[in-house]
Formats: C-alpha cells, structure tokens, sequence
C-alpha cells in the first residue's frame, strides 16, 4: 500500500491456523479488524457501546498472496477507500516480514445504532474519515 493510513504489527498465533500450519483463510480478517479497532480508538472514534452502536461488517473481500505461518510477524496497512452515508469502505494489506503482501482486500462497515439500525455518520466522525481517505 502506497499510503496507508494506519500501520499495526502483529504476530501469527498458533490459535490463528488451521492442521497444515498456515493461518486459517477467515483468520486474516482478525488482524484487520484489529487495526481498524486501534485507529478508530486512536482517532477518538466509537468502536462499540451497547448503548451508542458499532461498526458491523457487511461486506469482505481478500485476495491471498503468500502463506502466513504460525509465528510470523505481520504488519496491517489500512486505508479508507470510500466513506458512505453511514459506511466506510477499508482497503489492507497484510505484509509479512521480508515486505512482500501476504493478503489485500476490503471491508465494508456500517455504522449502527444500539438497536443495530444504520446511521448516518455525526459530523465529527464523517470529518474524521473523510480527512484521512484515500
């Protein structure tokens, strides 16, 4: 990723593979979701409050590059590709320690209310993400 918004190390857990050793295929989505979590947190974004919402998932695609084993340390690029009324599109990248891309894709968010209604973006967090888009 040629400007990414958010870089956030990580490890390949063993709890992340599956019997071959390699990192499960849905296991990925979990170190994004981490990263996305420390920027939102970071840019003093909501993450989730039983009584304000959250950020579910409606959509996800990835392209598998290179293997992930257990051990390998890992780095999470986030962008954001596209913010919505109530959504926001991320772009990563997985890279793994010699630099390559172990996986990229997207994730598509929703903002909801506690009542799992979408909502549309407060002015703060429509200005903070769309100040940091691609």
């Amino acid at each position: 990723m040629e400007n990414p918004l958010y870089c956030h190390p990580g490890e390949v857990a063993f709890r992340d593979t599956d019997a071959s050793g390699w990192m499960h295929f849905a296991n990925i989505f979990n170190h994004v979701e981490i990263a996305e979590h420390a920027f939102l947190h970071t840019a003093g974004l909501l993450v989730f409050d039983r009584s304000r919402g959250g950020w579910p998932r409606v959509k996800v695609a990835c392209e598998y590059k290179h293997p992930l084993l257990c051990g390998d340390k890992i780095e999470v690029q986030l962008a954001i590709a596209a913010v919505g009324t109530s959504s926001v599109t991320w772009a990563f990248e997985v890279i793994n320690a010699a630099g390559n891309t172990a996986a990229h894709g997207s994730i598509t968010t929703v903002r909801v209310d506690a009542q799992g209604r979408p909502q549309a973006l407060d002015a703060h967090e429509r200005m903070t993400l769309e100040t940091h888009r691609l």
